[in-house]
């Protein structure tokens, strides 16, 4: 879905330079979560850099937590396939599409059986309701049939597919409904993360700063959305959002003096750790307000 976050570069940027990479006075700044290395045995050297993707928390982000935290298979926080012809509208066909499609990449993780392809069909046929050409999740459907012991070639599919989506959803004069196809993939994956990846009483350092970066694809998420203030939903969701994006406000993330490196070619930031003045009861909050928005968006 590389295509679809495109439009993510500019305003990121702005809010990368914004996150000043030299470290402010100890008495201004004490972070509470930090995932720089304290280590400092054995021989000289530069710290091995992560990336963090632009736009937004994608299913392959949110699979390398999954991984390494060997969190449990729970297919009961996924939105039931079941809810698939209750989305009469095209608003909600949208926002479903993209919430269906963070939990496919979800269950690839687990295993490559008939619920992975059920998830499959749904994306194809809730995305009919927009006008989707049924040949862009048909293909990859018998594919992925033949295919399921192969994790890269199901994953490539599904990105070739929903990248189809885009694109036609664009060329036929439909930002808004890409826009709101976006959204909700992104609050399906916030709501993942917190849900089952986020700790409250051990809060993982790496899986905070996952969730804390968040705030630039919000800043880039509200940015594209506000060009479509014509359509009602976006609207409200946007509204929603603003929300959401008052609690990212009350924290900071630092990068140590010339560690932050940004690759505008591939549309990543690069860093060996963060500093995050970030607080439990603000993670917290986050975590709620996402899972009430997020059960607004599903429910039919």
């Amino acid at each position: 879905m590389k295509n679809l976050f495109s439009f993510l570069l500019i305003s990121i940027l702005l809010a990368a330079f914004s996150c000043k990479p030299k470290a402010p006075e100890k008495d201004t700044f004490i972070p509470i979560f930090s995932t720089y290395k304290t280590d400092s045995t054995g021989p000289a050297g530069p710290a091995a850099k992560n990336e963090t993707y632009y736009g937004l928390l994608t299913p392959m982000e949110i699979c390398v937590i999954f991984n390494r935290l060997a969190v449990p298979y729970n297919n009961a926080t996924l939105n039931p396939v079941s809810n698939r012809d209750l989305y009469l509208s095209n608003s909600k066909a949208a926002i479903n599409t993209g919430v269906y499609g963070v939990d496919f990449g979800y269950l690839k993780m687990f295993g490559f059986g008939q619920e992975v392809i059920d998830y499959m069909v749904t994306i194809r046929e809730i995305s009919n309701k927009l006008g989707i050409p049924d040949n862009m999740l048909t293909d990859p459907i018998r594919r992925v049939q033949n295919d399921l012991a192969d994790p890269d070639t199901i994953t490539n599919l599904m990105k070739n597919a929903y990248i189809d989506i885009e694109n036609h959803l664009r060329q036929s004069g439909r930002e808004s409904t890409a826009g709101l196809m976006m959204m909700g993939g992104w609050v399906e994956a916030m709501f993942i993360a917190t849900q089952l990846v986020y700790n409250p009483l051990n809060p993982d350092a790496e899986v905070v700063q996952k969730i804390a970066e968040q705030k630039y694809t919000l800043t880039s998420l509200l940015s594209f959305m506000k060009n479509y203030y014509d359509d009602p939903v976006v609207v409200y969701y946007t509204k929603k959002l603003k929300f959401l994006k008052n609690y990212f406000d009350t924290f900071e993330i630092y990068f140590e003096k010339g560690d932050l490196e940004i690759d505008t070619d591939r549309q990543v930031l690069r860093s060996s750790g963060a500093k995050m003045t970030v607080t439990v009861e603000t993670l917290n909050t986050i975590r709620d307000y996402v899972a009430k928005l997020r059960m607004e968006m599903v429910t039919p």
